[in-house]
């Protein structure tokens, strides 16, 4: 007997079929399969024959959707001298197309009560709209209109750039949290593209031509390194239909081979001291850390959780309420296709200092280090780690986004899911593992921060 779940898949198949039929090969549309998303809900992957991937899980509960376009592309496929274009591309994406006029995009999605947002980081760049679901048609045709027609001449580049430098000088250069970051990544990676900013330097970001935009453009947005991600109250024969119809005839691109530099090991300890427009010390720590597919990462980011999750964290209680050393304290894993780093982060209270910082941090992950958590501490942070994951799931946005997160960094679309299990799987022998692995002087870097004299003096 055929079991339900391979009838709808055959019905899927059947459904492409018949969409394909008369279609150019562009056009044409192929079921890849179906994916578990969680206990209750599906992902269809579809692919056009020009190599759009898109993938809809249907949500009746609303009378929205989510939709979502993710490029495989990021500060990381950059070249030293070109920082910062996908992050520009962000910005110019929202400009003029061959059939819009600057400000229509907007203007469109608002009128239909929509909200969209763009975001780019170091491994992707993503384009969303949230939209009542009688919108659909519209936000098809806008997105496949600005993948495929943009614009691109001197003014809206050099505008567009003078806003990008801008920002900067806001977020980087007039901002210490925002310069330590940036300094601790160059400081933390010689050769992999991680070590540049994802806003670029400000060089680059002012030499950048409108030719380096279009060839940026014709590289890398292009449906056969895009994923379209739809998540709501859609019917699929509608949503396809839709999709082949505004993006079957855009072309596939030539897409480069990626040429990212492996990151060295790390065999000591690298410090840097500076001094910036901050009235306390400061110290930012980058051990180098597990890829997000790495299976050290769950692992790690549980432990993560024990020093920095809270008020209740280890780090938090000795530094910031025992010793009253600290006012700030906070950890982060990074979430990277490649090999990242585990950030800790501390601000002094006035008083005291970088050194005594370290001391007493290095105090605290010596412990972890040497004798493993107690499994009431495992256990709570297990049950934070899982909220979090739930809480980012509750809207058709939020599904939408993971999907296509998880689909682009990793290549599978459910993978909130294998790491909500792979969570559960974890042990305090685990936690040991990784502290031992993973939390080693020599391969961390280290960035000082002091005040100015004139903050000192004030």
């Amino acid at each position: 007997m055929t079991s339900p779940t391979k009838r709808r898949e055959g019905g899927r198949a059947a459904l492409a079929a018949a969409l394909s039929e008369g279609q150019a090969p562009g056009a044409r549309v192929e079921h890849v399969g179906r994916v578990a998303f969680g206990p209750a809900m599906t992902i269809e992957h579809y692919r056009l024959g020009n190599g759009l991937t898109v993938l809809v899980s249907v949500d009746a509960s609303a009378p929205v959707l989510s939709y979502h376009t993710w490029f495989a592309v990021g500060s990381r496929h950059e070249k030293p001298g070109k920082t910062g274009l996908a992050h520009l591309f962000e910005h110019l994406m929202f400009n003029e197309t061959e059939n819009l006029p600057a400000g229509t995009f907007d203007r469109k999605l608002e009128e239909a009560g929509a909200e969209s947002n763009a975001a780019t980081w170091l491994d992707w760049t993503f384009y969303h709209a949230n939209v009542p679901r009688e919108s659909l048609g519209l936000v098809v045709r806008l997105e496949a209109e600005r993948m495929a027609r943009l614009v691109l001449r001197d003014p809206q580049v050099s505008s567009e750039k003078e806003v990008v430098a801008n920002e900067r000088r806001y977020r980087v250069d007039d901002d210490v949290e925002g310069a330590v970051s940036e300094l601790l990544y160059k400081t933390a990676f010689t050769e992999h593209a991680y070590g540049w900013p994802t806003i670029g330097w400000m060089a680059d970001i002012e030499g950048f031509t409108t030719d380096d935009c279009a060839a940026f453009y014709r590289t890398y947005y292009a449906p056969n390194n895009a994923t379209l991600v739809v998540v709501g109250d859609v019917k699929e024969r509608d949503l396809l239909a839709k999709i082949q119809k505004a993006y079957g005839a855009v072309q596939p691109g030539a897409l480069p081979v990626e040429d990212v530099h492996p990151e060295p090991p790390q065999t000591s300890e690298r410090l840097v001291t500076v001094t910036k427009t901050t009235v306390t010390d400061k110290l930012a720590i980058g051990y180098q850390g597990p890829a997000f597919g790495d299976v050290d990462h769950v692992p790690l980011s549980l432990l993560s959780e024990i020093l920095f999750g809270g008020r209740s964290s280890r780090v938090h209680r000795a530094l910031v309420q025992e010793a009253e050393l600290a006012t700030e304290v906070r950890g982060w894993v990074s979430t990277y296709r490649d090999a990242g780093l585990y950030e800790m982060h501390a601000v002094a209270r006035p008083g005291h200092t970088s050194a005594e910082l370290l001391e007493a941090l290095d105090r605290e992950i010596e412990r972890v280090v040497a004798a493993p958590v107690d499994e009431a501490e495992l256990a709570k942070v297990k049950a934070r780690f899982e909220l979090a994951l739930v809480q980012g799931l509750e809207t058709a946005s939020g599904k939408a986004e993971q999907m296509g997160f998880f689909f682009t960094v990793l290549g599978d679309p459910s993978g909130a899911f294998a790491r909500l299990e792979a969570c559960r799987r974890v042990t305090v022998s685990d936690l040991l593992r990784v502290a031992r692995r993973w939390l080693r002087p020599r391969s961390r870097s280290v960035v000082v921060v002091h005040p100015e004299p004139a903050q000192v003096a004030s």
